[in-house]
């Protein structure tokens, strides 16, 4: 995994543009179903969290690639993380289990 310098730079531009509200260093972005930054992220594992605000962490998370070509409605939600983490749905090979 890494990122060339303009996909860096893609990415920052990105966020500072997109921000609207900031919490030490980390940022919300706004984000609009037909428009947004959709990153793929694999990880390890899935476990409840009452530590983070979605109630779900990732274990080993880390972002595999950008989807400029893929708008946030296509995206999947913290419900199908949450389905994975009761075994209603699979967990793909290159997000996450062994």
């Amino acid at each position: 995994f890494g990122f060339t310098d303009e996909e860096l730079l893609q990415i920052d531009r990105f966020v500072r543009r997109n921000t609207t509200e900031k919490f030490g260093p980390v940022r919300h972005v706004v984000h609009e179903p037909n428009q947004g930054l959709v990153l793929e992220v694999a990880f390890e594992g899935l476990a409840r969290s009452p530590r983070h605000k979605s109630g779900v962490a990732m274990r080993f998370p880390r972002i595999s690639r950008l989807r400029w070509d893929k708008p946030p409605r296509e995206a999947d939600r913290l419900e199908t993380l949450e389905r994975m983490l009761t075994g209603d749905a699979p967990i793909p090979p290159a997000a996450g289990g062994h």
